[in-house]
């Protein structure tokens, strides 16, 4: 069998020179890189103008990559910082949320603080108290104002002791359980407190109008001597209240006294003093000799 020829890769005479041609050109830069590369060997700032040159020509180009990409990542970093920047309010307004309500708490717990500091200025300058308690309720629709303390017989409360806060004069014990009992508000129509102007011996009569003031009732009757502002305080008569106990400051003028706002307002007050009567004694004397008289007394010490 003959033997088949290959035909060869060139064919045509233009195909055979263009691949010299590629083949003389290759050789030449290959030549030419040489011979650079060994003048950069032996002499290194040979082409320091050429490079510099490029450097110029390129540099245009670099400025404007820079700034865009710059300019790209400020973008997503303020993109980046807006959202940190909700969850962070959000936080700082939770955080504010919270420390409002600490700074409340923190208030409130300062008033208690006073109070019971006052408190304790009167425990530390008058006779000691039978017991320190809350009032924990008061009757809301009843005309007659009546209180509810956290004390009772177990803590040596009995019915007719004075009941008041630092500020002045609540009322006095009514009625007595073994852990709570009953208060009688001074606004109560059935309280009657003997009281007298702080500034001189202007006697006078409080007694309750169901409204949350007291009726001032002078003792003695003609030119009405009060104003507007006078403070009454109890006068001990009675022995029921020890004298100078703050009661009420006058705001209105009647015919015969006047209409007094009590300094002890029992619907802001928390803790209370339960105190002993001021002289029981003299009160056992006088609700005695009343008794043979005309009938038994006011457990308030009134006459």
């Amino acid at each position: 069998m003959a033997r088949r020829r290959t035909k060869p890769t060139g064919f045509s005479r233009k195909e055979r020179l263009s691949a010299f041609t590629v083949y003389v050109v290759a050789g030449i830069g290959a030549l030419i890189g040489a011979i650079l590369l060994g003048v950069s060997l032996l002499k290194p700032t040979a082409f320091e103008g050429l490079r510099g040159g490029a450097t110029d020509v390129v540099e245009p180009a670099g400025q404007v990559s820079s700034v865009t990409r710059s300019g790209g990542r400020s973008i997503f970093q303020n993109i980046a910082a807006y959202y940190r920047a909700g969850s962070k309010n959000a936080e700082l307004e939770e955080e504010v949320r919270i420390a409002r309500v600490r700074l409340a708490e923190a208030r409130a717990l300062e008033q208690e603080n006073k109070r019971l500091k006052a408190m304790l200025r009167i425990v530390d300058g008058d006779a000691d108290p039978v017991a320190t308690a809350r009032l924990i309720g008061s009757t809301s629709s009843s005309v007659r104002r009546i209180a509810f303390l956290s004390a009772g017989s177990r803590d040596g409360v009995k019915v007719g002791m004075p009941v008041r806060t630092p500020r002045g004069l609540v009322g006095r014990v009514l009625g007595v359980g073994g852990s709570s009992a009953r208060v009688l508000l001074l606004t109560d129509p059935e309280s009657t407190v003997p009281v007298r102007r702080s500034t001189d011996e202007v006697i006078a009569f409080a007694e309750g109008r169901a409204d949350g003031t007291v009726q001032l009732r002078l003792i003695n009757l003609g030119v009405n001597p009060l104003k507007e502002g006078d403070v009454f305080v109890t006068s001990g008569t009675g022995g029921l209240y020890r004298p100078n106990v703050a009661v009420a400051v006058v705001s209105e003028l009647t015919r015969d006294g006047a209409i007094g706002r009590l300094l002890a307002n029992p619907a802001a007050t928390d803790f209370v003093l339960v105190e002993p009567e001021w002289q029981p004694a003299a009160r056992e004397a006088i609700s005695e000799a009343v008794a043979r008289r005309e009938g038994p007394v006011p457990a308030d010490g009134g006459e």
